[in-house]
């Protein structure tokens, strides 16, 4: 009987924690168990860039594109005219006395009709140009690489492809169709309601001011449009942006593993033991002014003294140097009215033998006394006074 019972406990336990298992593997698959939580390193970056995965919104130069063109048919309105009128000349005036059934006469006119259609698209295709390289220019800056044309496997795969066609970036591509000709829709329609109600001008026109009534308003709302149309781009700019950012992060594990190639490139080595140099230099000099005597050799050599006898029993070495930098020593010396000694036999010992902050040797603390003493007589202080 109570191994009955017990089975029909076990049972029920069972059947009461199954769900929570369940419960439990389910939160799992939604968890982010990528570990990618730190910003992209600038090698990283750096390696990216070679491989031309670099953030950039087309939207943006492509519009800016658009938007100069439309502005450009103001600029060179009055030059297209000119041109076009040459053009509309040949076709409906003076063709009429050309032999059109002598092939030299047809490709004559054929060859002026292009150089005029190319005279005329000339000055948009070079601000299309110019646009487009400096809008990739100030975004990307100067890259040129053909990592991303190169044949992919993974490309090909329909499986991948399929997983583009469903994934979320593809629902905001077309979220962005649809906001795109909402915007176009809108834009166009408000300005063509406005433009109706001048139509009753037009009937008191001539057909050429028409014509030109008429592409004017349509340069117009074009401008209106980009303007748009750009707004809508900086929203997608500032989406690709985030999303950019997210796919280069790192784990802390890639950022350790990156740390320590880094560490083991000689050249990166050497560049940190430069910079190191520098920052270590920097700081001795800075204290030269605050140092009591300066002892030089007196070209080779210069090491400067610091005493502080209420806070350390014996004269330190505050900055030495070797003749570059025993001339910088120098140099900041005299600016700031340290006194400057030359001593040959104490300047060699201390540079040899005595370190940047520490305190100098007792086998040369008589030597270096004189000097003080020397320095607080001319200056008339004592060395309690001094400090």
């Amino acid at each position: 009987m109570r191994g009955v019972i017990l089975r029909i406990f076990c049972f029920r336990l069972n059947k009461k924690t199954e769900p929570r298992g369940l419960t439990s593997i389910n939160l799992q698959l939604f968890a982010d168990t990528s570990g990618k939580t730190e910003k992209a390193t600038p090698k990283k970056r750096q390696d990216l860039r070679k491989k031309g995965q670099v953030m950039q919104s087309r939207e943006v130069t492509s519009n800016l594109i658009l938007l100069m063109i439309f502005v450009s048919f103001r600029l060179v309105g009055n030059y297209l005219y000119k041109e076009f009128k040459i053009l509309f000349n040949l076709f409906l005036t003076e063709t009429a006395s050309y032999n059109l059934t002598d092939p030299t006469e047809i490709m004559r006119i054929a060859t002026f009709a292009a150089v005029q259609i190319a005279k005329m698209a000339a000055p948009f295709f070079l601000i299309a140009i110019l646009v487009g390289v400096l809008g990739s220019y100030f975004q990307i800056g100067f890259l040129f690489t053909l990592e991303p044309i190169k044949p992919k496997f993974s490309h090909i795969n329909p499986m991948n492809g399929l997983k583009r066609v469903f994934s979320a970036r593809s629902l905001f591509e077309l979220a962005k169709s649809i906001a795109k000709v909402v915007v176009i829709g809108w834009v166009a329609w408000s300005s063509i309601e406005t433009e109706l109600l001048n139509l009753t001008k037009l009937m008191t026109l001539e057909l050429g001011q028409t014509i030109v009534y008429i592409l004017d308003s349509a340069v117009s709302i074009g401008i209106k449009i980009c303007f748009a149309l750009l707004a809508v781009s900086a929203v997608d700019y500032f989406f690709q942006w985030r999303k950019y950012e997210k796919d280069i992060r790192m784990t802390k594990q890639e950022v350790k593993e990156e740390y320590k190639q880094l560490e083991g490139n000689p050249e990166i080595r050497s560049r940190i033991k430069q910079k190191q140099r520098e920052i270590s230099m920097r700081r001795m000099l800075s204290e030269v002014p605050k140092a009591d005597v300066v002892i030089t050799n007196p070209t080779h050599f210069a090491v400067a003294i610091r005493y502080e006898p209420e806070k350390r029993p014996a004269p330190y070495v505050v900055a030495k140097g070797a003749d570059y930098m025993a001339q910088r020593i120098k140099d900041i010396a005299k600016e700031n009215r340290v006194e400057i000694v030359e001593n040959k036999p104490l300047a060699q010992a201390l540079y040899s033998s005595v370190e940047i902050g520490d305190a100098i040797p007792p086998d040369l603390y008589r030597a270096v006394a004189e000097v003080l003493a020397f320095v607080y007589n001319l200056q008339g202080k004592n060395p309690q006074a001094a400090h």
